[in-house]
């Protein structure tokens, strides 16, 4: 096994830490939005999404409201992935329903019915590349690529037996032409555009994560941490406030930081 070994800490992460523990020398920005919500997530130009129940709400990057969607037939939204800004996918877990939203928060495609496409089981949903997009399927333990047209483009087979592990997935995402699938127990699993495995990242007991480059972000107890995993290198910084916290999120040097009742969005 390899040895994560500590480094200097990265310029990018150790700003936007500095940014939240020195806020009166480095005059950082900050944008407080006031809202309630289960989950948050941003896209790739910083516009930020809220989750409560069975709505999504956009928020531009100076923190401004932009729209909202709600579709109540299909309940509560399991999750969203705004990657691409142009086409944010919705997961409907209980019902198994994909929708796909453009950038004004707009239906823009019909409705994907999983069970339509064979799959009744799945577990976890994902947006991909070239409008794609990736489920993983409990009842096969396998992950499967569909194109914009739901047309099967690639799949890995059954997982638990070409990686001889009992697999519990509960978080996935694309990033760069890989796929990253989240196992609590046994660490990250790197597949590549065709469903290929390429790697094992050794990072346990995590309920999501950002990639951006070769380095993932994710929050540990107290800390923020990155963990470069081509050169095996981690680093952490205390996170303000982490017992009051209960989202992080780190992105292009900004730290976005999720309260009860506000989320708080920090650059240098």
């Amino acid at each position: 096994m390899n040895t994560i070994r500590p480094r200097k800490p990265l310029i990018p992460l150790l700003l936007a830490l500095m940014a939240c523990s020195f806020v009166m020398d480095t005059n950082p920005r900050r944008v407080v939005i006031k809202a309630n919500f289960d989950q948050f997530t941003i896209d790739n130009i910083g516009n930020i999404y809220t989750l409560l129940d069975e709505e999504i709400v956009k928020y531009l990057p100076n923190g401004k409201f932009f729209a909202r969607y709600s579709n109540l037939k299909l309940g509560k939204i399991s999750f969203v992935d705004a990657t691409n800004p142009l086409k944010v996918l919705l997961y409907y877990k209980d019902f198994q329903q994909l929708v796909f939203l453009d950038n004004q928060l707009s239906v823009n495609s019909n409705e994907v019915a999983l069970e339509n496409l064979g799959y009744e089981q799945t577990e976890l949903a994902c947006a991909g590349a070239n409008n794609s997009f990736w489920i993983y399927d409990r009842k096969n333990n396998e992950l499967l690529r569909f194109n914009e047209n739901s047309k099967k483009i690639s799949s890995t087979g059954n997982l638990k037996q070409i990686l001889k592990a009992d697999l519990d997935p509960n978080f996935m995402r694309e990033y760069n032409g890989f796929l990253y699938l989240n196992c609590p127990d046994q660490g990250i699993y790197v597949f590549d555009f065709y469903g290929a495995f390429s790697k094992l990242i050794p990072l346990k007991s995590l309920r999501g994560f950002r990639v951006d480059e070769e380095i993932v972000y994710f929050r540990r107890d107290s800390t923020l941490c990155s963990y470069n995993f081509k050169l095996l290198e981690e680093v952490c910084k205390p996170l303000p406030d982490h017992k009051l916290l209960k989202g992080v999120n780190y992105f292009k040097q900004a730290l976005y930081l999720a309260y009860k009742d506000s989320l708080v969005a920090i650059t240098p």
